[in-house]
C-alpha cells in the first residue's frame, strides 16, 4: 500500500504502519471480510434484491480500493478520496453516502472500529425537482397513441391492448412499475386491488374505476399475472415495460417517465382535498415521503395560502 502519512515525523510514522501491520496481522477485520458479514447479515433481514445489488457494488468497489485494509484503518480521508472518483448524480451519490455510513455503522456496533468515517462526508449540494405530473390531456394522447401502437412478439395484434391496461393501472392505481409488472389476477377482485408493496412491504388496497377492470379483464391472457410471465428475471421484465412506454411517448408526442403516472394519481387526490395521510397509505409510503414529494399540492394547504394573500388586499 502507497499512501502519504501526512506527517514529517519518521519516528511517528513508522509507529503508524506498525500499527498498520498490527491489526492486519491480528484480530481485526479487514473491509473483504466486513463486507461479507454485512451482505449475510443484510440477507438474514430479507432485504430487497434491489438492496442487496447495490450494497454487493459497493462491496466489489471498496475491496478494489482499499483490499486487505483492516476496518478501522479505512478514515475519512481515504473516503473523500474515494468520493472524489465518482461520476454520479447528487442523488446517487447521496444514496452512496447513505449506503457507507449504513455499512461503517454496522462494523461500529459490532466493535469492529472505533469510529465511522463516513458520518463526516458531507451530502452534495442538490436541488430538488418539483413533482409534475402528467396531465389528463396527455395521458388522453397516451391511450389514443395505443391503438396505433405496432404488433410486438407473441401478443401480435394485442399488443396496443395490454399497453393500454398497464397504462391505465399505473395511473388509477398509483402503483410502482414494478409492482404493476408484477400484478397477480388474484391481487384484483370486486373491483379493487390489493397487493404488497415490493419496495416498502406496505399493503395497498385501492379500487379501480369500472372502465380499468374491463381492460384487465379484456386481456385474456393465461398465467398468474396480467403483465409477466413469470419466468425469468423481475428486472428485465420492468426493463421491457419501460422501453415499451417509451416508445409509446415518442408516438404519442408526450415526453413522460412512468412514476408521473404515479404522481398523477397522487396528486389527483390531493386536488380534490383528500388528506396527505390518506394519500401516503394508498401509496404505501410514510407521510413524510408524501410531504417532501406532494406537500405543494395539498390543497387545504393551498387554500390557506391563498386566503392569507387575499386579507391583505382590503
Amino acid at each position: 500500500m502507497r499512501k502519504s502519512l501526512g506527517i514529517r515525523n519518521w519516528e511517528a510514522a513508522q509507529k503508524i504502519v506498525r500499527d498498520w501491520e498490527a491489526r492486519i496481522d491480528g484480530d481485526s477485520l479487514s473491509v473483504k471480510e466486513g463486507f461479507e458479514r454485512f451482505l449475510a447479515d443484510c440477507m438474514a433481514r430479507n432485504l430487497g434484491e434491489a438492496s442487496l445489488g447495490k450494497y454487493r457494488l459497493l462491496k466489489k468497489e471498496m475491496i478494489a480500493r482499499f483490499g486487505v485494509r483492516p476496518v478501522d484503518g479505512v478514515s475519512i480521508e481515504d473516503l473523500a478520496e474515494y468520493r472524489e472518483s465518482w461520476k454520479l448524480s447528487a442523488i446517487s451519490a447521496r444514496k452512496k453516502i447513505e449506503r457507507l455510513r449504513t455499512f461503517f455503522k454496522f462494523a461500529l456496533e459490532r466493535g469492529w472500529t472505533e469510529k465511522n468515517p463516513a458520518i463526516l462526508l458531507r451530502h452534495p449540494r442538490s436541488q430538488q425537482s418539483p413533482t409534475l405530473p402528467v396531465s389528463d390531456e396527455n395521458i388522453g394522447k397516451l391511450v389514443e397513441a395505443t391503438e396505433r401502437y405496432p404488433a410486438k412478439g407473441i401478443y401480435g395484434d394485442r399488443t396496443g391492448k395490454r399497453i393500454k391496461a398497464f397504462l391505465l393501472v399505473l395511473r388509477y392505481s398509483g402503483v410502482r412499475i414494478r409492482d404493476c409488472v408484477t400484478l397477480k389476477k388474484s391481487s384484483v377482485k370486486n373491483g379493487r386491488l390489493f397487493l404488497y408493496s415490493a419496495k416498502t412491504g406496505v399493503p395497498v388496497h385501492v379500487p379501480l374505476p369500472d372502465f380499468v377492470i374491463k381492460e384487465l379483464e379484456g386481456l385474456g391472457n393465461g398465467g398468474e399475472h396480467f403483465f409477466w410471465s413469470g419466468i425469468g428475471n423481475v428486472k428485465s421484465g420492468v426493463a421491457d415495460w419501460q422501453r415499451s412506454l417509451a416508445r409509446l411517448g415518442r408516438l404519442a408526442v408526450v415526453k413522460f417517465h412512468p412514476h408521473q403516472l404515479r404522481d398523477s394519481f397522487a396528486v389527483k387526490l390531493l386536488e380534490n382535498g383528500v388528506p396527505l395521510e390518506s394519500v401516503a397509505a394508498l401509496l404505501g409510503n410514510s407521510v413524510k415521503v408524501c410531504e417532501k414529494h406532494y406537500s405543494p399540492w395539498v390543497k387545504v394547504r393551498q387554500d390557506r395560502l391563498e386566503e392569507a394573500v387575499r386579507r391583505t388586499f382590503a
